[in-house]
């Protein structure tokens, strides 16, 4: 499945892309809350649906832009996420680099009213026969420029 991206201006996000992520029973813990370890999953297969979404990477992910690895993923829990179904990851570039992306991220509700955990996750692109940093196409690029957040 590739969702279409979709701005939400009810919810008032005016940057970056608002990515729809199902929560299903086995992710809960035994308080009935989204397991902490499930957070950064469903940041992932967001960022993943999205890129794919935008051609890049190809069919499995594993060529150009789509081979890179995570560098540092930093969470701050804000609400415990207790309702199964339909929610959202918002995601923004917020640094491009010539190898590496730091990207902001909101896992939040359908709506992208209600935040439940916040961060960033930085990664690097590699080249996949020498598993050296090498840097990102003109589409990485322009997709940061179109989902960058502003600048204050």
């Amino acid at each position: 499945m590739n969702p279409t991206p979709q701005t939400t201006d009810a919810s008032g996000i005016d940057f970056g892309v608002l990515i729809p992520v199902r929560v299903h029973f086995d992710e809960l813990d035994p308080m009935r809350m989204l397991h902490n370890s499930r957070y950064a999953v469903l940041v992932d297969r967001a960022w993943n649906d999205y890129w794919i979404g935008q051609g890049l990477g190809g069919e499995q992910g594993l060529e150009g832009d789509g081979f890179h690895v995570i560098k540092s993923f930093e969470i701050t829990f804000d609400l415990p996420l207790t309702e199964l179904g339909e929610h959202a990851v918002h995601l923004w570039i917020e640094r491009l680099g010539s190898t590496s992306a730091t990207a902001g991220y909101r896992v939040c509700s359908a709506d992208g009213r209600t935040t439940y955990a916040h961060g960033t996750r930085t990664v690097v692109r590699l080249d996949p026969a020498t598993f050296a940093p090498t840097k990102w196409s003109e589409r990485v690029h322009e997709i940061a420029r179109i989902i960058g957040r502003p600048r204050d």
